[in-house]
């Protein structure tokens, strides 16, 4: 498929909301799917650290 013009290929043939829109809600998605298991991890680490704080005080 070729496009006539750029705003041509951001109308993808009037269909350009749902294909973009599609497009977005994907790349959502990879990045909840990147960034979740790095913020548990933080969380995770954090909450050991003040447990190991805890049990060392005097």
């Amino acid at each position: 498929m070729s496009f006539a013009s750029f705003s041509d290929f951001l109308a993808m043939g009037h269909h350009g909301l749902y294909v973009w829109s599609a497009y977005g809600i994907c790349l959502l998605v990879l990045a909840f799917n990147v960034a979740s298991p790095v913020l548990a991890k933080r969380r995770y680490l954090q909450e050991q650290a003040r447990r190991l704080r805890r049990e060392n005080k005097p």
